[in-house]
């Protein structure tokens, strides 16, 4: 009997490494049409739309997105002139013109709208997610892949992720965003620059499910490869330089 159940257990541990070990190619492939590269200047835009469509509020914001889980977020538009993200990690800093103390802050803090600070500082799935495929599904006009994530450190923006891509292509389509409570926050949806043969993301649709129920877009509007110094990843040298480009 012991044996048996030995084997049971041995059996199971392998379908789940088997079962994480398809979710990872799945998730590298979904990143590659967010970023393609490590080292990133993505120039983004955040549009907030209220409840009717009207416009509401739009912010411009240049991130570098770096290896390692690193990056740096400058605030372009004149009402948040000056200020910067910093994320190393888990760890996230605010820094505000004039002060000389960086200010810590969450990950879920927002920037503008439903778009938090880990909704643009972070673009990695499969260095920040572990997972399971949950089955293959109709989505809309094809056929996609459901996954189930779960956040693989506790400093992430979402403890889990349902996340659906295009079975074909392995492009992200959908995803329902859950936080720590397990409460569902956010939808988001993909746009694509070609819709019949993608290979860039442009522009990420969050739906609030919590509170407001408004819409927010986070279109990028450029991406090119750049590894900025090490310097700039330093939340003191970033108090004591405000003006670094």
């Amino acid at each position: 009997m012991k044996t048996q159940l030995t084997l049971l257990a041995l059996a199971a541990g392998t379908l789940a490494a088997r079962a994480a070990d398809d979710v990872t190619p799945l998730l590298k492939a979904a990143d590659r049409y967010r970023t393609g590269a490590d080292n990133l200047q993505v120039e983004t835009q955040v549009s907030v739309l209220n409840r009717d469509g009207t416009p509401d509020k739009e912010r411009r914001y240049t991130v570098f997105s770096q290896a390692q889980h690193k990056s740096l977020v400058l605030m372009r538009s004149p009402a948040e002139a000056g200020q910067k993200v910093l994320m190393l990690g888990d760890d996230f800093w605010l820094l505000l013109p004039g002060s000389q103390r960086p200010l810590r802050i969450t990950p879920t803090q927002k920037l503008l709208g439903d778009a938090s600070t880990g909704d643009i500082a972070t673009m990695s799935w499969a260095e920040d997610y572990t997972g399971t495929v949950v089955g293959e599904e109709k989505c809309e006009a094809q056929s996609c892949v459901h996954l189930s994530l779960q956040a693989a450190r506790k400093g992430l923006s979402y403890q889990r992720i349902e996340l659906w891509i295009g079975k074909a292509r392995q492009e992200p389509l959908k995803a329902e965003l859950y936080v720590q409570s397990d409460k569902l926050a956010k939808l988001a949806s993909f746009v694509f620059d070609k819709p019949a043969a993608p290979t860039v993301v442009t522009e990420m649709v969050l739906v609030d499910k919590l509170s407001t129920h408004k819409e927010t877009r986070v279109r990028y509007l450029s991406r090119q490869g750049r590894q900025v110094p090490e310097t700039w990843l330093n939340p003191m040298f970033l108090a004591r330089n405000p003006a670094l480009e």
